[in-house]
């Protein structure tokens, strides 16, 4: 089956065309996806609700030969996108190694083979860089990673895996429920926060009073961060900028500052500016 019309229906399926170079298999998708890449808008397609809330009249209308969706959806959606008797395809990574064999699904699908293994091999070399850079460090401080905060809910799989890469060890279990009171027993060295659907906009000043934190550690030492939804929550290769961020924030003496992430400083307000190279962090 030859796809030349696939209805995208989350933000990491359309960055992932966009990388193989097959935006010109994209009939239709989301504004999230808009959003996630702005220069789609010159191409005039048919915007649709994502997996969570997609709209059949919307996807018909854009004539797919596929329906690519992913994570996170309901069912009831999916359910009724099949009863239209379109061909669909939902994709549903926990790891690494999940979202590299969905690379490589959709460059099959698209007739883009050697593509889609020169993206997953960046992707390894990278991480596997950023191990080895932080391998040497004498420290892996402790790294609560939060994606939502009411309920409060750990960061995934994928998530965990880049924070090991960077040099730290992932609070709690990736994907699961928590409270304010574990984590602040916990204590971590490294808070970061990215909320899905919020951007870079988590209020962390706010957060951090709510929750009655400003004994922790992290808190104490400034290393409380904001990491941009798209960097950590859409799984394509997106994901090597939040590595980046992570990297700056979990070990700032061996890694660059990243311009996206978001700090707060010694006066618990945030700042735009990535870490400082050194550990003046009351300078900041």
């Amino acid at each position: 089956m030859t796809v030349t019309r696939i209805a995208s229906l989350q933000p990491s399926i359309t960055l992932t065309l966009h990388a193989l170079g097959r935006l010109d298999r994209l009939a239709a998708c989301t504004r999230y996806c808009l959003e996630a890449l702005p220069e789609l808008a010159a191409h005039n397609l048919i915007t649709l609700h994502d997996s969570w809330s997609a709209n059949t009249d919307e996807i018909l209308s854009a004539k797919p030969d596929l329906v690519l969706a992913s994570v996170p959806y309901r069912m009831e959606s999916l359910a009724a996108i099949l009863k239209t008797g379109l061909p669909v395809l939902t994709l549903a990574p926990h790891c690494l190694e999940d979202i590299y064999k969905d690379i490589s699904l959709i460059a099959s699908i698209v007739e883009a083979k050697h593509e889609g293994e020169a993206l997953i091999c960046q992707m390894q070399q990278s991480i596997a860089s950023t191990r080895w850079q932080s391998d040497s460090s004498a420290n892996t401080p402790l790294v609560y990673c939060e994606e939502w905060g009411k309920p409060l809910i750990h960061s995934q799989h994928w998530v965990a895996e880049l924070i090991e890469a960077a040099g730290g060890r992932f609070l709690g279990e990736p994907g699961t429920q928590t409270t304010p009171e574990a984590v602040a027993e916990a204590n971590p060295d490294v808070l970061v926060f990215a909320w899905c659907g919020a951007g870079d906009r988590v209020p962390l000043e706010r957060v951090v009073a709510q929750r009655n934190w400003q004994h922790l550690a992290a808190v104490r030492s400034a290393r409380v961060y904001c990491i941009p939804d798209e960097y950590l929550n859409t799984p394509a290769h997106t994901l090597l900028e939040g590595l980046a961020c992570l990297s700056a924030a979990i070990h700032p003496e061996r890694f660059p500052p990243h311009p996206r992430l978001i700090q707060l400083n010694g006066a618990g307000e945030s700042s735009g500016r990535g870490p400082c190279p050194s550990s003046a962090w009351s300078a900041k």
